[in-house]
Parts: C-alpha cells; structure tokens; sequence
C-alpha cells in the first residue's frame, strides 16, 4: 500500500508540474523571461502566424529541460547525473550552445540517427522485405558512415539512388533491393514515400504513368553467394529517354545516360520542393514529434499544411545548409520555437497543432529502454527469431544501435518499435496504451532492473538528501522540489517506506512518471 501511495503522489506532484501555470507561478519546467522573442527565421514565421491568430508561445523550458530534451532528441540518450549537475551550475551564456555541437559531434548521434533513418530506409533482413542479415548490415554501415563522415544529405539520396553492385557489399543499393514489388512502380512508389514525402497512389494519372520509367532499366541478378544480388542498369537499354519529372518539367537525354541517375539529379538539386521541403517537414517531426502536415510522408497532393511560411522557411534554411544534417538540426534546436516549454500559456483550440509550445511525446521503445539500462546498469538480449541465420546480438548492444528491423524483443514491439516493413513513419507507434502501463508498473522485467542493479545500489545506501538528488538527477535530470523532498521523507518514516525498500519505491515511482517516460 505504501509503494502505491507514493506512486499515486509523485504523479500527482508530475501532473501539476505539467499543468497550465499563471503568468505569476512557474513551474519547474519554465524559466523566467520575457516573452517569445524570435532569434532566428523560423522564430520569425512561428510568431508571425501565432500572433495572428492572438495565441501566446509557452515560455521558455527550465535549463534542466532543455538539457534532457537535447540529449533526447540529439542522441537518444538522456546525461549522466554528473554531468546534469554541471551543466545546471554553469552560469555561462553560451552553455547550451555549446551543449548542442557537443551532442551533434558525438557518437551517440551516428548511433541513434542510423536508427531513424534506417526505419524509413525498411533496414530489415526478414519478411516482407527480405534483405537478408549480411545486406541488411551493409546496408546499416552505409547510412551510419554517412553519418559519421558528414555526408550532406543530398548526396546520401543520391548514392542510395544511383549506385549499382552486390547488395552485401554496396551497402546503398538495398534501397532497391528492400522493396516488397520489385518493379518500376514499387521502385518509383518507395522513391516518392523516402524522398519526397508523397504518396505515389495520390499523384496525378500523368506522373504515376510518367515516374516509374525512370526505374525501367533497373535490373537484378543473382550470383552463387546465398542470397547475394546485384544491382544495376540494363546495358542493353542504351536508347535516347525521353519523359516527365514530377514537377512536369521535360526530362530528355541522350543513348548511354542513366534515367535513374538524371532523376537523382533532379530530385536533389537546389529549388526542388519535393527534396528540400519533404526532409525539412520529416526533420520537424522527428525533433518536435509532429510534422507540419498531417501525415509526415504524405504531403504533396491536397495534404493541408498548418503553417506554409515555416515549412518554406525550413526548406530555405535546409538548402542554405547545403543539406547538412547536422547544421539543420542546430538551426532548429537553437531556435526559440525549440526551447520553448511544454506548458500552453494559450487555450486556444488551435495551440498544438500551430506548435505554441513543445509537444509532449513517448520516449522511442529503443530509446526508453536504453535509458532504463543506463539508469540501472543492466542489458538486455537481442535476437532474430526467424532462423535466416538465427541472429542473438551481444549483450553490450544498445536498442539503439540494432543494425536489424527483424532483431527485436517483447519490450521493443510494446513499446512502439518499427517493424519496418514500409517506409511508412506511421509504423513506429509512440502513443501509449495501457498494457505499456501495465508492464512498467507491474513486470518482473522492470523491477529485477530496479532492485538488482549493483549501479543503483551505490545510490540506496546514501542520507536521504544526497539519495534523491543522485535519483533524481539521474532519472529525471533535475534536482527534487521542496514538495518532493517532504513527500519522501514522510514516505521514508513510515513502515512500508523505511530503509532499502524505500529507496526502491522512490526510483521505481520515479521511472513510471509521465515526466520519465516522455520527451517534453
């Protein structure tokens, strides 16, 4: 009865946190300030259209959200107790600036981005997009060394767009080896969903006729490696092409030019809506968790955008950024759109989905349960169970850094995790359910990571006061409320409360907040 009381407690002191404050009392989510003031263009077009409609923009999130909100959406990974206390000591103006190219230069970020990026890439070895587990790593190298070398967008498209050679060892030619219809049309209909966020099914007649001949030449060919294939272009298909680009402008060239090649040419030039704005819309998405369009990839073709003037500005941003991953995210992330709270100061209707303050999301399966290994020291076991090989990971592998969208667990597929199978961003879930609830409040699983771990067990012996700031640091990446402190103390006197067991209802209570489950 007393863990439940202090359950019950905690979330309750969560939801107060999280509710609407007035302009006197802020929350400890918010800092003071004095107003949304725009610090860059898509400050400017956020601002503009929120005044407009006389919605106010939330203020500007606490330093400790701000860093565990940057280290989620950067890295997947939330900072070390240590490093939380550092950060909230420094005083320094440009602390988060410096914060934010740390997290963009790390490993963590090549890790948690290949992840991303290889849901909507379909990186999996097994039904129904059958790459196989050595083209599936190849293929996973590929996008991660893109990553890690900087390769500007553009050019990662237009390598997965125009390379040929063995799947196994060409690692971006399984961009059209993972489709489910290998031909013209599924090619063309994986392109525009990748690429151009656009639904093939939804273009005119003209440009669902016109599209797939640019993928006409594309061939496959088996060798006598087990299920090894090679990509490329008919050579006996040399003949003068003539057709239509999406924008319905004339594509003509002559004997021996690769369609495919003058597509890619096309679709990742500067001025092309279809590349710049797409990645700009699902680059939003990913950061704030919820895109400018209703549907992420389906933005072209009579899908209504909430906020035209952003997303032209993310576009334009994109494009001055030559297509750097990297520098776009910092342009977002340094905004005052991004650093604003997830507390509304508005209640209007129309807040949300015009973003007037930053949008409350479930952790990423992989990410949360990274984050519950980090807390508690612990690992967990990854495998296929599909015997093409049958694949187990070492027990040192993060979720994140699972090279397979066939290698899962029970916890992963709970929680949300893409299966891969289309490209589609809705495959990933991030909305909760009550069986989720249910797992993080009353699993074997989650309680052995709680009271076993010999990390934790470092932290249960210490004074109270050093205790719940070391948990509460490590957890929620904030130091405990007065409010908090007295609510455990009192916790702590009773019988159900006292000593070790104590300890271990606080941290337990603690990782099934909504404040420990959600990025916000």
């Amino acid at each position: 009865m007393g863990r439940v009381w202090l359950f019950i407690f905690l979330l309750a002191l969560s939801a107060a946190a999280f509710s609407a404050q007035n302009e006197m009392e802020l929350s400890v989510f918010e800092s003071p300030n004095e107003g949304f003031r725009p610090v860059n263009n898509i400050d400017r077009a956020l601002i503009k259209l929120l005044s407009s409609r006389g919605i106010s923009a939330a203020n500007r999130a606490s330093d400790a959200v701000l860093l565990r909100r940057a280290y989620l959406t950067l890295t997947g990974t939330l900072p070390t107790a240590d490093f939380a206390r550092k950060y909230l000591a420094d005083k320094s103006a440009g602390k988060y600036s410096k914060l934010v190219d740390s997290l963009l230069e790390s490993e963590d970020f090549n890790v948690y981005w290949t992840m991303k990026f290889a849901d909507i890439l379909r990186i999996k070895a097994e039904f129904p997009v059958n790459l196989w587990p050595n083209a599936a790593q190849a293929y996973n190298r590929f996008v991660y060394k893109c990553l890690y070398d900087r390769v500007p967008y553009s050019a990662m498209a237009y390598a997965m767009l125009t390379s040929s050679g063995s799947n196994f060892r060409v690692g971006e030619v399984n961009f059209f080896r993972a489709l489910q219809s290998k031909t013209p049309q599924g090619a063309a209909a994986a392109v525009a969903l990748t690429f151009m966020c656009a639904r093939f099914d939804k273009m005119p007649k003209e440009i669902q006729g016109e599209m797939p001949r640019f993928f006409e030449r594309l061939k496959y060919k088996d060798t006598k490696e087990w299920k090894e294939e090679i990509v490329f272009d008919d050579p006996a298909s040399k003949a003068p092409f003539g057709g239509v680009f999406p924008d319905s402008s004339k594509a003509a060239f002559g004997a021996g030019e690769s369609p495919r090649e003058a597509f890619a040419k096309w679709l990742t030039s500067k001025g092309n809506p279809y590349f710049s704005r797409a990645f700009a819309n699902r680059a939003w998405a990913w950061i704030f968790g919820r895109s400018l369009t209703k549907e992420v990839d389906d933005m072209f073709y009579g899908s209504e955008v909430s906020n035209k003037e952003l997303l032209d500005v993310l576009a334009s941003e994109f494009e001055r950024c030559d297509f750097d991953i990297r520098k776009f995210f910092k342009t977002i992330v340094m905004s005052n759109a991004y650093m604003q709270s997830c507390i509304a100061r508005s209640d209007s209707a129309d807040a949300s989905r015009l973003f007037a303050f930053y949008p409350v999301r479930r952790m990423d399966a992989e990410v949360l349960i990274d984050a519950l290994c980090s807390i508690s020291g612990g690992t967990e076991i990854y495998g296929s169970t599909t015997p093409e090989p049958y694949t187990q990971l070492p027990d040192n592998f993060s979720a994140k850094s699972i090279p397979d969208g066939s290698i899962s667990t029970s916890f992963l597929e709970l929680f949300g995790k893409s299966p891969r199978d289309t490209g589609y961003a809705s495959e990933r879930v991030s909305a909760p359910s009550s069986a989720q609830r249910l797992h993080m409040a009353n699993s074997s699983h989650i309680r052995a990571k709680i009271e076993r771990s010999t990390k934790l067990r470092r932290i249960y012996g210490m004074k109270i006061d050093k205790f719940l700031e070391e948990a509460y640091l490590m957890i929620l990446t904030r130091y405990p409320t007065a409010a908090e402190k007295r609510a455990f103390s009192e916790y702590a006197k009773s019988k159900a409360g006292s000593g070790w067991r104590g300890r271990v209802d606080l941290v337990w209570a603690l990782v099934n907040s909504e404040e420990f489950l959600n990025v916000h």
